[in-house]
């Protein structure tokens, strides 16, 4: 007996964000359909001839006018009645960005798109409150073993900024000692030779991220502890 099989493929996009030492998600309100007007992760159908990685760009772009520099495949949801409308496979990513370098314009199936604190997010449609937590907790998990968060600071920062940052995306407080020691043991930070006046003490020392010593020495493989304070 022949199996009919009557399935669509769709990608949604978890596009996290840092300012003001807190983590962003981007979402867009939906502007047709069963969830119209509901808050939702960007995203959208696969055409026939397009691969998944231009799928989510593509909606991304047409979503929100944001275009990612990072953007990882995170996890296949699939379960039947996920999507009310039909059976729908979705291929989530997420993507970290900068959100000062982007103009956010909502088009397409997109009424409007915002920029919501991680802890302020409203009523997601579909299973998307699932797939953000999954992405929470991929990034959580990754930041300690790949710089990733380098994608979220500006080309330029002082130490501070890494700290707070780091601090921000794992919730806890950290060790902030050890936490430099071993960042400036990986030789990935390179000092501009500009300094930063912050507050009443000594100008604080700029630095870029040196991606090429670090592609080197992830090949090596190596784990970042962090110690907790």
């Amino acid at each position: 007996m022949k199996e009919e099989q009557n399935i669509k493929v769709a990608v949604d996009a978890v596009v996290f964000a840092y300012k003001e030492e807190r983590l962003y998600v981007l979402l867009i309100q939906r502007k047709y359909g069963q969830f119209k007007n509901e808050w939702a992760l960007p995203g959208g159908f696969v055409k026939t001839n397009e691969s998944l990685d231009k799928a989510v760009v593509r909606e991304l772009k047409e979503e929100t006018g944001v275009k990612v520099n990072y953007l990882e495949q995170l996890f296949t949801f699939g379960e039947v009645k996920r999507d009310p409308r039909q059976r729908v496979v979705s291929i989530a990513y997420y993507a970290l960005v900068n959100p000062s370098k982007f103009k956010l314009n909502a088009q397409t199936d997109a009424k409007d798109a915002q920029w919501f604190p991680i802890e302020e997010v409203p009523k997601l449609a579909f299973d998307h409150k699932l797939i953000l937590k999954k992405a929470k907790e991929r990034l959580q998990t990754k930041v300690l073993y790949q710089p990733i968060g380098f994608n979220l600071l500006k080309p330029t920062f002082v130490f501070s900024d890494l700290e707070k940052l780091y601090q921000t995306l794992l919730e806890e407080k950290i060790d902030r000692r050890n936490f430099r020691k071993k960042i400036l043991s990986f030789d990935i930070l390179e000092e501009t030779g500009q300094q930063k006046k912050i507050g009443s003490g000594r100008p604080a020392m700029i630095y870029k991220f040196n991606k090429p010593k670090y592609r080197a020495l992830e090949k090596r493989g190596f784990y970042f502890e962090i110690k907790y304070a």
